[in-house]
């Protein structure tokens, strides 16, 4: 996790594997690939959080339930203790509302996954699974695709600013996301290009 500047407001920057939950008026930012991260907020108790993870499962069974696979269990983990932190933080389940974004087909490694599924199919099927079994609206989501993401989640009107990557930012998210299925490790986030769209 870093901490810098965005437009004169604090901005954390989480990597793969982290979540960050805050009711400041603060922006929470990270880049993808085939990661997901879920925008999770509660507009009533005003509590914002985002996470990003890539399910690492590599051999699941063609006809295996996503959500109760290896790979599936590590989402269910990473999205409950981002729910969990936004309810230590005030906010209530029966608010929250997600946006969802990444989830694109980079690492081209779809042959290993679940039936020739790209790592960023099973993401994004994972995400929207999980979020319509546990009752919480997708509200807006940029998900799959062949492109990288930086994404922007402003706590204090709960807009997503979403850029898309050039070729040698995501050649650098290519090899972070190979690394973390390696080792779990994360490494620094290039800034993005001009081209924006808001979610």
């Amino acid at each position: 996790m870093q901490i810098g500047q965005y437009q004169g407001l604090p901005r954390i920057i989480i990597d793969p594997g982290e979540s960050y939950v805050t009711k400041k008026d603060e922006i929470i930012s990270t880049l993808l690939g085939s990661c997901v991260a879920a925008c999770l907020y509660d507009p009533v108790n005003r509590v914002i959080g985002m996470n990003h993870f890539l399910l690492a499962q590599q051999h699941s069974a063609h006809n295996a339930a996503l959500l109760g696979s290896e790979g599936g269990r590590y989402g269910i983990h990473a999205m409950e203790l981002l729910i969990n932190q936004m309810l230590k933080q005030g906010a209530q389940r029966i608010h929250l509302k997600a946006k969802a974004f990444g989830g694109g087909d980079v690492l081209k490694l779809g042959n290993e996954l679940r039936g020739g599924q790209s790592i960023g199919a099973v993401n994004c099927e994972f995400i929207k699974t999980f979020l319509l079994t546990e009752h919480i609206p997708l509200v807006a989501s940029s998900l799959g695709g062949h492109i990288g993401r930086n994404i922007f989640f402003l706590a204090n009107d709960f807009s997503v600013y979403v850029k898309s990557i050039e070729h040698a930012e995501e050649q650098a998210v290519i090899k972070q996301e190979q690394r973390f299925l390696k080792s779990n490790t994360a490494l620094h986030i290039p800034q993005p290009s001009d081209q924006a769209d808001f979610w």
